[in-house]
């Protein structure tokens, strides 16, 4: 095997540690060329798709390129920005968010960038680029709060796949999920009550996830049991009763049988029920996508009015929000523990700041030190 070639050493340079945000990916463009190149890189992935590969090669080259690369590209520019795509945009300003928080900290000896699993920037190239800045100690953070050998493990996959071309390994941590992390809820908490405090409440709560292939469960994959964890930690954060909300899952794809109960489907029935008013939020995703944006706002919501309800509401992903960028904050510095990203004095500030909240705490909790 040939190695890549390093990186030109200068002698007495410091090293430094790297925070990659890791998402999905999206298009260059919403058109059906770009589209065409997403969706090969996307549905190649063994991880996404565990059919034969000889079979699969056939229907993805022969069915679904040719015809739906254009129906998705349609898609895509129903939600498309002149910033470009919503996703990109999102996880750019979550980046630069995450390091303006983490420097005003006191993290100075630290760079946060962004990747994407498929499409670009690439993440082998993100490496890359880090490597060549001096990188030494590189913190992976995936955009998807809740594991699943579909997304995870892809991203994990990819890096130890670069990393195996790679001389000179930078020091590594990955960060499996946070799917039940206090910030995370708490933000999503926060998200809903702005909401709420502007609309008023629905009479049901829908938290619509990504959905799986069902086996991916019966052979070990934890994703839904972490989803309903999320949503349970959510509801008791709001105070809803068990009625009051339901989890469901989204975006299925061929005629397997996926995670249900399906998103469709049940607004459908909700609606048919006689409930007038839902809000549906996609906490498994942390920006806002083609699947929230054009599925959930756009598809969810007609099929929900023309079943007979009267008033749909999507909330919007975490995206930017200040309670958002404190929760990625509060992860990243729990996974960074240990490296040096702190000058002396902001180090020694930072335990002082954490020795108080301790004594708080303890003092809270009826303790006598």
């Amino acid at each position: 095997m040939a190695f890549r070639k390093e990186p030109t050493y200068t002698h007495g340079s410091l090293p430094s540690t790297a925070v990659v945000l890791v998402n999905l990916g999206t298009p260059d463009a919403p058109d059906a060329r770009a589209l065409r190149r997403y969706l090969k890189q996307f549905l190649s992935d063994t991880r996404v798709v565990e059919i034969p590969r000889a079979i699969w090669w056939f229907i993805l080259n022969g069915i679904i390129l040719p015809f739906r690369s254009a129906k998705s590209a349609e898609k895509y520019a129903s939600i498309w920005t002149e910033q470009g795509s919503p996703l990109r945009v999102h996880t750019e300003r979550q980046a630069a968010a995450l390091g303006a928080q983490l420097a005003a900290r006191g993290h100075h000896q630290l760079q946060v960038a962004y990747a994407m699993r498929y499409g670009s920037p690439a993440l082998p190239d993100v490496l890359d680029q880090l490597k060549a800045q001096g990188c030494t100690r590189i913190l992976v953070l995936p955009a998807y709060p809740q594991y699943s050998g579909t997304t995870t493990a892809s991203i994990f996959d990819s890096v130890f796949g670069h990393y195996s071309r790679v001389r000179n390994i930078p020091e590594l941590r990955l960060i499996r999920d946070y799917h039940d992390q206090d910030g995370y809820i708490q933000a999503l908490r926060q998200s809903v009550l702005d909401h709420w405090a502007l609309n008023g409440k629905p009479e049901k709560l829908v938290m619509s996830f990504h959905g799986v292939p069902k086996r991916t469960l019966l052979l070990g994959d934890p994703y839904h049991c972490e989803c309903h964890n999320t949503a349970r930690l959510l509801a008791q954060a709001l105070g809803l009763a068990e009625d009051e909300y339901m989890v469901t899952f989204q975006s299925r794809f061929g005629k397997a049988e996926w995670l249900q109960p399906y998103t469709a489907p049940t607004l459908q029935e909700l609606a048919r029920q006689g409930v007038q008013r839902v809000d549906v939020m996609c906490p498994g995703f942390t920006s806002d996508c083609l699947e929230t944006l054009e599925e959930i706002a756009m598809e969810g919501k007609a099929e929900f009015l023309h079943a007979g309800g009267r008033e749909f509401h999507f909330i919007p992903c975490l995206n930017e929000s200040p309670a958002w960028i404190a929760g990625m904050v509060e992860i990243a510095e729990q996974h960074l523990a240990g490296w040096p990203t702190m000058s002396n004095a902001a180090a020694r500030e930072e335990s002082a700041r954490q020795a108080a909240i301790a004594a708080q705490r303890a003092t809270a909790m009826g303790a006598t030190g």
